[in-house]
């Protein structure tokens, strides 16, 4: 009897704080205004930088997203981890090359020469080949698409600086624990670089990623003296403890690293979506293509030669979205002209402009503005979902990525000839806004193109 009373206690305390937790986040996430976001702290390596936005934001918590930017210098090698979160890695400029390792996938790279390796268990080590799994050539454009708990490491092998925008989905059924972003790096000793700065801005009210060492340093010696079967010197250096280069460390020599050309890696992934046409077998994880170049005119959904462009990756032309439920858009707006004012029926959309500024008036389910201001280069702005939205360029254009927590994140106009407007009766409009039929007629059909308008079309027609 006393155990019972003890388990319904113990389910009624349970039951009261999922309740007050729901309580609090409704509270909390009572979206009344948005701000424009920038790089809140940094954490400084040897060959590079890594930036952060604050992600106890009530936008980023809300939405369950966070946001990082890399800067890795020339040479510069972001140390092998892996995050609780899908994540998303845009190549805002520079070129590189990108590892993803995915558990259970066959090492289809090989070395042709074969080096010697010592083996502690036998005098004469022997001859064997080096393998690993596939490298993806990094470039600008490119979305690396990286699934929860893997492995992954970038090296700038370029002449200027490597600037890769990562977003993260905290609130993915991938992520089991919390609604935290977890990095565990498998080397080095990735705050130590940044603790010997002096004069660092660091405005985040709570430091996003703190750093400590990486995960072998929580393993006795011992343990991995056994495990991989070296001396204690080694087992010792995989700690890092002594290691004071941070998360971002400078190559000395070329990386020595198996890959093929640009042009014959995409000629191998068109093969393999051949065979996989052909035999007609679902993509398995290990085969699917884990980056894609949003450039591409391929990608081109909306085009209007005198406002601008979108492209989307979405699960149809990017599959492995759908194993991460994350899309993403890139999109371009010419000098004063208007995206038309839209809402995302399925996903948070977060915006982070990277060229020129643009004019950004966001509506909530009152009618009331949450932002009205400029959005400029470097900057972002999480627009929930369901939320209106429209944007103006400025003077100089304006060209942003989007990224999105849905595989097919689906959009709804406004205004142009496929909106929501355009596809009520005449009548219903009449009468909704108490004009004119005629009225109606102009403000169904006098805006004529589809999603962006150039600055004259904008200008309203008498």
């Amino acid at each position: 009897m006393a155990m019972m009373k003890a388990s319904l206690l113990l389910a009624f305390f349970l039951l009261s704080a999922g309740t007050l937790a729901r309580q609090q986040r409704q509270n909390w996430c009572q979206i009344n205004r948005i701000n424009a976001l920038e790089a809140c702290g940094n954490i400084q390596a040897e060959a590079g930088v890594t930036e952060f936005w604050e992600p106890d934001n009530q936008l980023f918590y809300c939405s369950g997203v966070e946001f990082i930017r890399h800067r890795i210098q020339p040479d510069g090698l972001l140390l092998p981890s892996y995050v609780n979160t899908p994540h998303l890695a845009f190549t805002e400029e520079g070129k590189g090359v990108l590892g993803v390792v995915l558990p259970g996938c066959p090492e289809t790279y090989e070395s042709s020469s074969k080096q010697q390796f010592s083996d502690l268990s036998q005098r004469r080590g022997p001859r064997i080949q080096d393998r690993h799994q596939n490298v993806q050539n990094f470039n600008p454009g490119d979305v690396v698409a990286i699934p929860a708990g893997a492995a992954h490491w970038i090296y700038n092998d370029g002449n200027t600086e490597l600037v890769v925008v990562v977003f993260f989905d905290t609130h993915n059924n991938a992520n089991q624990l919390d609604a935290n972003r977890r990095r565990f790096y498998l080397a080095g000793n990735p705050h130590a670089h940044s603790e010997q700065q002096q004069g660092q801005s660091q405005q985040c009210h709570l430091h996003p990623e703190p750093y400590s060492g990486n995960i072998f340093n929580g393993f006795d010696v011992e343990f991995l003296q056994e495990a991989f079967n070296v001396d204690r010197e080694t087992a010792e250096k995989l700690q890092g403890q002594r290691d004071q280069r941070g998360h971002i460390v400078r190559v000395e020599q070329d990386l020595q690293i198996i890959r093929p050309t640009h042009s014959r890696e995409e000629q191998e992934q068109e093969q393999e979506q051949e065979r996989g046409r052909e035999n007609g077998f679902e993509e398995t994880v290990c085969s699917l293509k884990l980056k894609e170049n949003i450039d591409n005119p391929a990608h081109i959904d909306f085009v209007n030669k005198q406002a601008g462009r979108i492209s989307n990756l979405n699960n149809y032309k990017f599959p492995i979205l759908r194993h991460l439920q994350l899309s993403v858009a890139k999109s371009e707006l010419y000098r004063n002209a208007i995206q038309s004012p839209q809402w995302m029926l399925n996903a948070h959309n977060i915006v982070y402009v990277t060229h020129g500024n643009m004019r950004v008036q966001i509506v909530n389910n009152k009618g009331e503005s949450v932002f009205n201001d400029e959005l400029r280069e470097g900057q972002v702005v999480v627009i929930p979902q369901n939320f209106a939205v429209i944007k103006k360029a400025g003077e100089q254009g304006a060209r942003w990525v989007s990224f999105r927590t849905n595989d097919n994140a689906i959009t709804e106009n406004l205004v142009g000839r496929v909106s929501a407007i355009r596809s009520l009766p005449v009548d219903v409009v009449a009468n909704a806004y108490q004009v004119s039929r005629e009225d109606a007629q102009k403000l169904k059909y006098n805006q004529q193109q589809t999603s962006l308008f150039s600055a004259s079309s904008s200008k309203g027609q008498g």
